[in-house]
């Protein structure tokens, strides 16, 4: 009897622009646009480094504007006033994760044992991308949350933290009138905000409160949630301790995505010894992710293959991993809200 292997099955060529494709279809976060795959990201990783400056031009200053006049030239000349840029700083993210043949052998029995690895391998990844990207989002926050260096912001405007000391329903957990002071953060801009994540505890109440409509996608086959017009993604993954939950809103491309490709993304190992010589396969995946919030910087100093998901110093979590570098608030297409639930 003939036996299926992996090496057999998966053509790395084939396979890993595939296991990309899979990934930002089942990312809710890439779906709902908030984190924008970016060419120019992209670009950067083709590239050698780290890290890469992302400058860009400052909007122009809100300058009072001049009252002509017909004197002549050198009687009440205008005195140009100039813009300046930021410096916007991206760091690389190179991931991998590996599994042994014996972890996918109910695939091999699929129809098609390629499309079937690749879509327990694009799973894989599409958890590690959401995980990636609340970790960053995360450090923004704790940024924001402690007192600036400079002037680069204004400590938690960015936030509404209605969680006081304890439970009070209908005061301290998620409703509408809490969710439109988050939105406010950004101003006359809040209109741009345009997708909120959610924990499930969080969403359950706003079920209970009848605040969700559903809407289909547009193939009909879907039914998206949404508030307040917004898209609702719900994740478990979002902060939360103690009946204390972070919600979080977000404007289209507010986070940029940009996708690499390793020198060797996919390969099979054969270990002949393994099992006392009854042979074993192992199947290795590998990427690298840039995920930028826009209008900061990362600010820490990664090891090597980049900073981790982790709070702890220089890694994506970490307060002291980001600084933001717009000018404005409204800049930041981002806003939290800090609710506590029963």
């Amino acid at each position: 009897m003939a036996l299926t292997q992996v090496s057999d099955v998966v053509v790395p060529e084939i396979f890993t622009p595939y296991v990309q494709q899979l990934t930002m279809e089942k990312s809710r976060m890439v779906q709902s646009g908030v984190l924008e795959r970016d060419a120019f990201v992209d670009s950067l990783l083709a590239g050698g480094g780290l890290t890469f400056n992302v400058p860009s031009w400052k909007d122009l200053a809100n300058d009072a504007d001049n009252v002509s006049q017909d004197d002549a030239a050198g009687g009440a000349d205008s005195t140009p006033v100039k813009t300046g840029t930021a410096q916007e700083i991206a760091v690389r993210l190179s991931r991998n994760q590996s599994w042994s043949s014996a972890d996918l052998t109910a695939a091999l029995a699929g129809a098609d044992p390629m499309g079937a690895i690749a879509s327990r391998v694009s799973a894989y990844w599409t958890r590690r991308l959401q995980a990636a990207f609340v970790a960053s989002i995360t450090g923004l926050f704790a940024d924001n949350a402690a007192a600036p260096a400079g002037s680069e912001h204004v400590q938690n405007d960015m936030t509404n933290d209605i969680k006081g000391g304890a439970f009070v329903d209908g005061v301290t957990n998620f409703s509408a009138e809490a969710f439109l002071d988050a939105a406010v953060t950004m101003g006359d801009s809040q209109d741009e905000l345009v997708a909120v994540m959610v924990h499930s505890v969080v969403f359950n109440r706003m079920q209970k409160n009848n605040l969700i409509d559903f809407i289909p996608d547009a193939r009909g086959e879907v039914e998206i949630p949404t508030f307040l017009g917004r898209q609702v993604i719900v994740d478990d993954a979002l902060p939360n301790a103690t009946s204390i939950y972070d919600s979080w809103l977000f404007g289209r491309g507010s986070v940029r995505l940009g996708v690499g490709m390793p020198r060797v993304p996919t390969e099979v190992d054969r270990k002949p010894e393994a099992g006392k010589g009854g042979g074993q396969e192992v199947l290795y995946n590998r990427t690298e992710w840039c995920i930028h919030p826009v209008g900061n910087k990362y600010a820490g100093t990664a090891a090597s293959g980049g900073p981790s998901n982790a709070a702890t110093a220089n890694n994506l979590a970490a307060a002291g991993s980001w600084q933001r570098v717009f000018p404005e608030r409204k800049q930041i297409k981002i806003a939290r809200l800090i609710t506590r639930e029963a």
